[in-house]
């Protein structure tokens, strides 16, 4: 009876030891550009969104805007995954009408425009992928500079009489682009 009880202690102590192992978990730590989203409207309590996007957001940490997103070369615009665009509803960049759905947005940075660029890819890391042949639409916009200094890439919506203007900034850099619906 004795010899049971060893055993039966043993082997449920064994079990208990193993299942622990088991469920630890090894989480990563913080990322260094980690993720964010925004969308319009903005406020969580309205759940009839028009446009949302998911990005990384870079911090310049010192180094040069031109060095982490170079001018005349396609930019993931933000970090790690190029951003995700979704529609809502049918949005113009442009002349070019978009259906809702879910897209890539890249931009090519330069000193006093940026091109703005709609693509089908998805799930791309960074633009090392990029194909122009599935570009959906491009917009140049304007370059204009802030009175303050961003340290961390960030990207809001704004409403606008025809639509939503998405504005991008970092350091001193602001670049709005307008979606029409």
């Amino acid at each position: 009876m004795k010899t049971k009880s060893i055993i039966t202690t043993t082997a449920t102590a064994f079990i208990m030891l193993i299942s622990l192992n088991m469920n630890a978990q090894d989480f990563a730590k913080m990322d260094k550009s980690p993720m964010d989203g925004a969308s319009f409207p903005s406020n969580y309590k309205e759940s009839n969104k028009l446009i949302k996007v998911i990005y990384g957001r870079p911090q310049l940490n010192g180094r040069s805007i031109e060095k982490l997103a170079p001018n005349g070369d396609v930019w993931r615009t933000g970090a790690n995954e190029a951003v995700e665009l979704t529609l809502y509803t049918t949005m113009a960049l442009g002349d070019t009408k978009i259906k809702p759905g879910t897209y890539t947005f890249y931009v090519i940075p330069g000193e006093k425009e940026w091109t703005a660029i709609i693509s089908t890819d998805l799930n791309v890391w960074g633009s090392y992928f990029y194909k122009q042949e599935n570009d959906v639409a491009r917009l140049t916009v304007p370059v204009t500079e802030g009175k303050e200094s961003l340290e961390a890439f960030s990207i809001a919506f704004e409403e606008s009489k025809d639509g939503v203007h998405m504005h991008m900034g970092w350091g001193t850099i602001r670049v709005a682009v307008p979606f029409v619906k």
